[in-house]
């Protein structure tokens, strides 16, 4: 059985826009279905944190080395999945361009070096961290340390569009609305995206997300299972700011 100090690091970011008549949107992205991980779901934009990262990572003394580039890997991921351009500005055609780069496998500092640009690591705000206990079903490759980041939409920033590799198609949605169309059975999401989202579908705006999260520091949240009443419940720490902290597991989606 793999140990939990040996789970994938990874990373993603929780963009938020303003909705005028209500409660902010939330940029997701539906992965493939073919997936191993959370195929058919719709996530955050995100994933694994590379050695590359780690390089941008050692540029950033005032935070400790695996934050930072959890970081860099949420920013790199966003923009190869998106388009968007979180924590750094550029032409909106040479971060197209970057973009392409990135897929073709160039490095991302190479790509920011070359382009003059820095990566301003401070504008995205910790938020959570899952972290998985490993099941004989999932084995090592499918657990990952996930800490998630909240950023704002940027005023310029273009229209998204989804890379057609992994993911497949994009949304913009409000936390509780996309809470709503899981139970209704019209989309899937897994058990640490859907806690979030309901953590996430309490805030007005972006600011309260930022308030509710300096109340509650980031530490690793890893769900448990527990017997209740002869049935088995899914369950994470009801002190960690979470409105609902369990769920049967047999109606969890595990990814």
């Amino acid at each position: 059985m793999p140990s939990l100090a040996n789970a994938i690091p990874a990373a993603t970011i929780v963009i938020m826009r303003p909705r005028g008549d209500g409660p902010p949107e939330l940029l997701m992205v539906e992965r493939a279905a073919t997936l191993a991980f959370a195929g058919g779901a719709l996530v955050f934009p995100g994933g694994r944190v590379d050695p590359g990262d780690h390089r941008l990572a050692e540029r950033v003394p005032d935070l400790p080395r695996d934050e930072a580039a959890a970081r860099v890997a949420a920013i790199r991921e966003t923009l190869e999945e998106t388009g968007l351009a979180i924590g750094f500005s550029g032409d909106p055609d040479l971060v197209a361009v970057m973009r392409q780069q990135l897929h073709a496998g160039a490095p991302f500092d190479t790509l920011l070096d070359d382009a003059g640009l820095e990566l301003d690591l401070s504008i995205l705000v910790p938020f959570a961290r899952w972290r998985p206990e490993p099941t004989e079903e999932h084995g090592l490759s499918r657990i990952f340390d996930a800490r998630f980041y909240l950023a704002t939409l940027p005023p310029d920033a273009p229209a998204p569009t989804v890379d057609h590799s992994e993911n497949v198609r994009l949304v913009w949605t409000s936390a509780a609305d996309l809470l709503a169309e899981a139970d209704a059975g019209r989309a899937t999401i897994i058990y640490p995206t859907r806690r979030n989202l309901e953590r996430l579908a309490r805030f007005a705006d972006f600011d309260a997300a930022v308030a509710d999260a300096a109340r509650h520091p980031v530490r690793v949240i890893t769900p448990r299972v527990e017997q209740r009443d002869g049935r088995a419940w899914l369950c994470i720490p009801d002190d960690a700011g979470y409105p609902i902290c369990a769920e049967p597991v047999a109606a969890a989606v595990r990814g």
